[in-house]
Protein backbone atom coordinates (compact mmCIF):
# COMPACT_ATOMS: atom_id res chain seq x y z
CA UNK A 1 0.00 0.00 0.00
CA UNK A 2 2.62 2.52 0.64
CA UNK A 3 6.54 2.83 0.48
CA UNK A 4 8.95 3.74 3.21
CA UNK A 5 12.35 4.51 1.90
CA UNK A 6 15.47 3.80 3.83
CA UNK A 7 16.34 7.13 5.23
CA UNK A 8 12.46 7.89 6.27
CA UNK A 9 12.80 4.56 8.11
CA UNK A 10 15.66 5.28 9.69
CA UNK A 11 14.48 8.75 11.15
CA UNK A 12 11.23 7.25 12.36
CA UNK A 13 12.83 4.64 14.38
CA UNK A 14 15.33 7.32 16.06
CA UNK A 15 12.35 9.11 17.22
CA UNK A 16 10.60 6.27 18.24
CA UNK A 17 14.19 5.53 20.36
CA UNK A 18 14.07 9.09 21.47
CA UNK A 19 9.98 8.20 22.89
CA UNK A 20 11.52 5.50 25.08
CA UNK A 21 8.41 3.86 25.04
CA UNK A 22 7.67 0.55 24.07
CA UNK A 23 5.19 -0.66 21.81
CA UNK A 24 4.59 2.50 19.90
CA UNK A 25 3.27 2.24 16.17
CA UNK A 26 2.81 5.41 13.56
CA UNK A 27 -0.26 6.95 12.65
CA UNK A 28 -0.51 7.91 9.03
CA UNK A 29 -3.34 9.38 7.23
CA UNK A 30 -4.93 12.41 5.35
CA UNK A 31 -6.56 15.22 7.79
CA UNK A 32 -7.73 17.47 5.00
CA UNK A 33 -6.49 19.23 1.73
CA UNK A 34 -4.73 22.34 1.59
CA UNK A 35 -3.77 25.01 -1.44
CA UNK A 36 -0.90 22.54 -2.02
CA UNK A 37 -2.83 19.50 -2.13
CA UNK A 38 -3.22 16.57 0.91
CA UNK A 39 -2.70 17.61 4.09
CA UNK A 40 -0.95 14.83 6.24
CA UNK A 41 -0.35 13.65 9.78
CA UNK A 42 2.05 11.23 11.18
CA UNK A 43 2.12 10.59 14.98
CA UNK A 44 3.04 8.10 17.36
CA UNK A 45 0.53 6.21 19.24
CA UNK A 46 0.04 3.16 21.14
CA UNK A 47 -0.12 -0.18 19.10
CA UNK A 48 -3.25 -0.96 21.43
CA UNK A 49 -4.76 2.36 19.69
CA UNK A 50 -4.58 0.14 16.42
CA UNK A 51 -8.99 -0.17 15.17
CA UNK A 52 -10.31 -2.65 13.63
CA UNK A 53 -10.60 -0.55 10.27
CA UNK A 54 -7.43 0.29 10.37
CA UNK A 55 -5.00 -1.32 7.68
CA UNK A 56 -1.33 -1.98 9.14
CA UNK A 57 1.58 -2.16 7.70
CA UNK A 58 4.78 -4.04 8.74
CA UNK A 59 7.82 -1.36 8.01
CA UNK A 60 10.35 -4.25 9.11
CA UNK A 61 11.26 -1.70 12.60
CA UNK A 62 8.56 -0.50 13.19
CA UNK A 63 4.13 -0.78 12.22
CA UNK A 64 2.33 2.03 10.25
CA UNK A 65 -1.87 2.21 11.06
CA UNK A 66 -3.76 4.24 7.94
CA UNK A 67 -7.42 4.58 8.83
CA UNK A 68 -10.12 3.16 6.77
CA UNK A 69 -11.30 6.98 5.08
CA UNK A 70 -7.53 7.50 4.63
CA UNK A 71 -6.57 4.37 2.73
CA UNK A 72 -7.95 5.34 -0.29
CA UNK A 73 -6.17 8.18 -0.80
CA UNK A 74 -2.73 6.75 -0.01
CA UNK A 75 -2.45 3.87 -2.13
CA UNK A 76 1.12 3.98 -3.97
CA UNK A 77 2.54 6.79 -1.21
CA UNK A 78 5.82 7.08 -1.00
CA UNK A 79 7.48 8.80 2.27
CA UNK A 80 10.97 10.29 2.53
CA UNK A 81 13.11 12.21 4.30
CA UNK A 82 14.96 14.79 2.89
CA UNK A 83 17.83 16.88 3.68
CA UNK A 84 19.18 20.17 2.50
CA UNK A 85 19.28 24.03 2.44
CA UNK A 86 16.00 24.58 1.07
CA UNK A 87 14.19 21.40 2.41
CA UNK A 88 14.43 19.65 5.46
CA UNK A 89 11.67 16.65 6.55
CA UNK A 90 9.27 14.42 5.30
CA UNK A 91 7.83 14.49 2.17
CA UNK A 92 5.20 12.45 0.62
CA UNK A 93 5.18 11.57 -2.97
CA UNK A 94 1.15 11.11 -3.38
CA UNK A 95 0.07 9.66 -7.03
CA UNK A 96 -3.67 9.65 -5.96
CA UNK A 97 -5.94 12.86 -7.03
CA UNK A 98 -6.61 15.15 -4.77
CA UNK A 99 -10.83 15.13 -5.85
CA UNK A 100 -12.38 11.76 -7.04
CA UNK A 101 -15.40 13.81 -7.60
CA UNK A 102 -15.10 15.74 -11.06
CA UNK A 103 -17.37 18.16 -9.34
CA UNK A 104 -15.01 18.83 -6.44
CA UNK A 105 -12.43 18.79 -9.08
CA UNK A 106 -13.32 21.74 -10.99
CA UNK A 107 -13.75 23.74 -8.08
CA UNK A 108 -10.43 22.96 -6.61
CA UNK A 109 -8.79 24.55 -10.26
CA UNK A 110 -10.80 27.40 -9.65
CA UNK A 111 -9.30 28.05 -6.27
CA UNK A 112 -6.05 27.41 -7.31
CA UNK A 113 -5.59 29.09 -10.54
CA UNK A 114 -7.74 32.42 -9.31
CA UNK A 115 -8.67 32.61 -5.30
CA UNK A 116 -5.94 31.75 -3.84
CA UNK A 117 -3.55 33.77 -5.95
CA UNK A 118 -6.12 36.73 -4.80
CA UNK A 119 -5.59 36.40 -1.52
CA UNK A 120 -2.28 34.95 -1.39
CA UNK A 121 -1.27 38.72 -1.61
CA UNK A 122 -3.35 39.37 1.76
CA UNK A 123 -1.47 36.55 3.33
CA UNK A 124 -4.44 34.18 3.11
CA UNK A 125 -5.46 31.29 1.37
CA UNK A 126 -8.67 29.57 0.87
CA UNK A 127 -9.17 25.70 1.58
CA UNK A 128 -11.93 23.33 -0.09
CA UNK A 129 -13.78 20.72 2.56
CA UNK A 130 -16.40 19.13 0.19
CA UNK A 131 -18.65 19.31 -2.54
CA UNK A 132 -21.87 17.88 -1.22
CA UNK A 133 -25.24 18.12 -3.29
CA UNK A 134 -23.87 21.44 -5.31
CA UNK A 135 -22.46 22.91 -1.95
CA UNK A 136 -18.92 23.52 -1.83
CA UNK A 137 -17.61 24.15 1.88
CA UNK A 138 -14.54 26.08 2.24
CA UNK A 139 -12.38 27.48 4.87
CA UNK A 140 -10.61 30.14 5.00
CA UNK A 141 -6.71 30.27 6.48
CA UNK A 142 -3.76 32.27 7.33
CA UNK A 143 -4.46 35.77 6.83
CA UNK A 144 -8.27 35.63 6.08
CA UNK A 145 -9.11 33.47 9.24
CA UNK A 146 -10.49 35.97 11.81
CA UNK A 147 -10.23 38.87 8.84
CA UNK A 148 -12.91 41.64 8.47
CA UNK A 149 -13.67 41.35 5.14
CA UNK A 150 -13.60 37.66 4.74
CA UNK A 151 -17.26 37.61 4.24
CA UNK A 152 -16.71 40.47 1.72
CA UNK A 153 -14.37 38.05 -0.09
CA UNK A 154 -16.62 35.05 0.46
CA UNK A 155 -19.58 36.80 -1.08
CA UNK A 156 -18.12 38.98 -3.99
CA UNK A 157 -15.27 37.23 -4.74
CA UNK A 158 -15.34 33.25 -3.78
CA UNK A 159 -18.64 32.71 -4.33
CA UNK A 160 -19.33 34.54 -7.56
CA UNK A 161 -16.31 33.05 -9.06
CA UNK A 162 -16.95 29.50 -8.19
CA UNK A 163 -20.71 29.47 -9.70
CA UNK A 164 -19.67 31.37 -12.65
CA UNK A 165 -17.06 29.03 -13.37
CA UNK A 166 -18.85 26.01 -12.28
CA UNK A 167 -22.65 26.54 -12.52
CA UNK A 168 -23.45 23.09 -11.04
CA UNK A 169 -22.88 24.79 -7.82
CA UNK A 170 -25.52 26.26 -6.23
CA UNK A 171 -23.99 27.60 -2.83
CA UNK A 172 -20.64 28.13 -1.24
CA UNK A 173 -20.54 28.02 2.44
CA UNK A 174 -17.78 29.26 4.24
CA UNK A 175 -17.14 26.62 7.40
CA UNK A 176 -14.09 28.63 9.04
CA UNK A 177 -14.29 29.46 12.82
CA UNK A 178 -13.29 33.37 12.26
CA UNK A 179 -13.64 33.94 16.04
CA UNK A 180 -10.37 31.66 16.50
CA UNK A 181 -8.42 33.65 14.29
CA UNK A 182 -5.69 35.94 15.85
CA UNK A 183 -4.41 39.02 14.53
CA UNK A 184 -5.11 38.87 11.10
CA UNK A 185 -3.02 40.04 8.54
CA UNK A 186 -5.36 41.89 6.55
CA UNK A 187 -7.37 44.64 7.88
CA UNK A 188 -10.45 45.89 6.04
CA UNK A 189 -10.05 49.19 4.61
CA UNK A 190 -12.52 52.43 4.55
CA UNK A 191 -14.07 51.37 0.89
CA UNK A 192 -15.03 47.92 1.97
CA UNK A 193 -12.99 46.63 -0.79
CA UNK A 194 -12.61 42.65 -1.48
CA UNK A 195 -9.00 41.22 -2.45
CA UNK A 196 -10.44 39.14 -5.00
CA UNK A 197 -13.82 41.06 -6.17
Amino acid sequence: MITITDIATQRIRGYLEAENRPNLALRFGVQGRGPGGFLYRLVFVDAADRTPSDTMVDAGLFHVFIDADSAPNLAGVTIDYVEGARESGFRIDNPNPLWADPLASAVQKVLDDEINPAVDAHGGWVTLLDVKEGVAYVQFGGGCQGCGMADVTLKQGVDVRIKELVPQIRAVVDTTDHAGGTNPYYQGDARGASPVA
